[in-house]
């Protein structure tokens, strides 16, 4: 059993999802707001991740944050740092395969509160922060948890994009499906059954977690 591997999926996933749900929440809720040509082309582009191969949008990524890239150079001449064959390479691709699942569901979730709700906050001089975090995100919970759970288990199977981004360093950036992949591509199938059958037990667990923490939350707020 490869446990780096193990440790590495489950590193980019939650590292991938954090960043998923820092950044998508917001564009979600924007996106619930806007109308018109403007609110369908954003949601469009969002999903364009999504039905890209990975390994296309693996390339982008070299091409924007690679080493040879403007973005890659600045960073290595002022952080000796790089995203290419590092585990944060890995995640950054995972985030942006996974990232759309969240958004998309949230936004859906957003869509549905009642904004009469919201207008009779604001009628009482409740900002627009306090609005959100007490009206409109509780009302999307569930929404947006369900979109979490997607990003997640989306990011642990992620294969193409991180393939192409971090490569497959064992104990850096060869995560659980690129170790599936090796396994069967050198005849250990052994190998990739355990390996195969620990990564679907990883992320069931997960999803469960997450919904089993949903539903209680749910209940305190009943």
């Amino acid at each position: 059993m490869d446990w780096d591997a193990f440790r590495l999926s489950l590193q980019t996933g939650v590292a991938s999802t954090a960043l998923a749900f820092v950044v998508g929440i917001p564009v979600a809720w924007g996106l619930s707001r806007l109308r018109g040509w403007v609110h369908d082309l954003l949601s469009t582009a969002v999903l364009i991740p999504m039905v890209l191969p990975p390994t296309v949008l693996g390339y982008y990524l070299l091409l924007a944050v690679g080493r040879n890239s403007p973005l890659g150079e600045a960073l290595d001449a002022v952080f000796g740092f790089t995203f290419v064959f590092q585990w944060s390479g890995a995640a950054l691709a995972a985030f942006f395969v996974s990232a759309p699942f969240l958004i998309r569901t949230a936004q859906a979730g957003f869509e549905s509160v009642d904004h009469t709700l919201e207008d009779a906050a604001r009628t009482l001089g409740q900002t627009e922060r306090t609005i959100f975090t007490r009206i409109t995100l509780p009302l999307a919970w569930r929404s947006v948890m369900t979109g979490v759970s997607l990003a997640l288990a989306r990011a642990m199977g992620e294969f193409g994009a991180t393939l192409m981004v971090a490569g497959s360093i064992p104990g850096r950036t060869r995560t659980m499906p690129i170790a599936i992949y090796e396994a069967v591509l050198t005849g250990r199938t052994n190998e990739a059954q355990v390996l195969a059958l620990t990564l679907t037990l990883a992320a069931s667990g997960l999803l469960v977690a997450v919904a089993f923490g949903m539903r209680r939350r749910s209940a305190r707020w009943r």
